[in-house]
């Protein structure tokens, strides 16, 4: 019996599912019972009705899904799958950071660790993180964590001046204008969509700028033929899926390749996930303390999204 067929008789016999990120590879997106990105999936965990719920993504996305549903197994195919930009802002460091600015409310970004959302007002996806932030008062102090792109796009649109922690995440960071520019050149036509977590050389040269499921959605409805992608390699997959007549050439990481592959992401295999499924580990295991206090800026961040229609 091929792998996938043994992947979807365990998820059956298990009574699990299979929840997985566009930045996956194809075979474990094509076998999941929710792709999405950081929001959907924190919405769709919400709804969860099962005995365990395997997460392919990240860590962090893992630890989400754990924090909505305490009471599910939550199990990831590898533990070391990291995330540069979560880890980039640790617990600690973040702790002394926000005891310089007692008046802040803090606003983080879902791509951060447990620990973090324990320190955090509300949480935001690149979404909703806009209108998360126009959501408080015009003269609210705020600090938010840990994208300082994200940051810093989000106050070049609202006007706001919040408080930047110093992170990135490296595979939207380390896109260059410079490549953009030569790809803009071979393709005069083509558009480029950018997530905003690429820095501001990039995105002051996008055509439109926007979430994983943002960028999903205009490439499906644009007119365009040919479409240049500042994000993730993984993301091309279901943009050909939804529209095969297009052509979409992601911006590449450095001039020895074509692609943007997140080495986080990409340590999930299917092999891997069938052992995790079989074995139901590695396990996020999180204390009832840190579930308790994470999980009110997500919920808060839940119910301002449905207030302003951006979920259902």
């Amino acid at each position: 019996m091929e792998l996938t067929k043994k992947i979807k008789k365990l998820l059956k016999e298990k009574n699990a599912v299979l929840m997985a990120h566009y930045y996956q590879i194809p075979e474990i997106q094509d076998i999941a019972d929710y792709v999405g990105d950081s929001l959907e999936l924190a919405q769709k965990a919400v709804d969860i009705d099962a005995k365990i719920i395997l997460f392919c993504g990240v860590h962090f996305m893992a630890e989400t899904a754990k924090i909505i549903n305490p009471k599910t197994k939550v199990i990831i195919p590898d533990m070391e799958a990291g995330c540069s930009l979560a880890d980039s802002c640790p617990a600690g460091e973040f702790k002394k950071f926000k005891e310089k600015y007692p008046k802040h409310k803090v606003i983080s970004y879902i791509n951060c660790t447990a620990d973090i959302k324990t320190m955090t007002d509300v949480v935001c996806t690149s979404g909703n993180a806009i209108k998360i932030v126009e959501s408080f008062p015009k003269d609210e102090k705020l600090i938010f964590a840990p994208d300082k792109n994200l940051g810093e796009y989000i106050n070049r649109q609202t006007g706001r001046n919040m408080i930047l922690w110093d992170g990135v995440c490296k595979v939207h960071d380390l896109l260059k204008n410079k490549a953009v520019v030569k790809l803009k050149a071979k393709n005069s036509k083509a558009k480029l969509l950018a997530h905003p977590e690429c820095n501001a050389a990039v995105l002051e040269l996008a055509d439109f700028i926007g979430s994983t499921a943002q960028m999903l959605k205009y490439a499906k409805k644009s007119n365009s033929k040919k479409n240049i992608i500042a994000s993730e390699t993984g993301l091309l997959h279901q943009m050909k899926k939804d529209s095969p007549e297009k052509e979409f050439i992601v911006v590449p990481a450095d001039e020895t390749c074509s692609c943007n592959n997140c080495e986080y992401m990409k340590k999930n295999t299917l092999q891997k996930v069938y052992d995790c499924l079989k074995n139901e580990k590695p396990e996020i295991i999180l204390d009832k303390n840190t579930i308790k206090k994470a999980k009110k800026p997500i919920k808060k961040m839940l119910k301002i999204s449905r207030n302003l229609n951006l979920i259902k």
